[in-house]
């Protein structure tokens, strides 16, 4: 299951469940066939010591509450656009 380059099937499965796997939203078989392959790829292990840490800032970040008046902003952008997909969909 090693890949030396990074660039072998199992690389590419590895990376395309890799947001799966740091959030334990995948089967017991593929968690451990992935944790397996990341052991012993360090190309793959690389990128899943980076993606834990991005999730980890983010994770730590988001504990922060946004002021009013951005909360307020950014829901008035989420039900402009919401009112202009709706808007298209009822006209096509």
């Amino acid at each position: 299951m090693t890949c030396s380059d990074g660039t072998g099937p199992d690389c590419s499965r590895a990376l395309e469940n890799l947001y799966l796997f740091l959030d334990h939203e995948i089967d017991d078989a593929s968690l451990e066939e992935i944790r397996a392959h990341i052991d012993h790829c360090a190309p793959c292990l690389d990128e899943y010591d980076l993606e834990r840490v991005v999730k980890t800032l983010v994770a730590r970040s988001c504990h922060e509450v946004a002021p009013a008046p951005l909360r307020e902003k950014v829901l008035f952008s989420i039900r402009k656009v919401q009112v202009h997909i709706t808007t298209e969909v009822r006209t096509e």
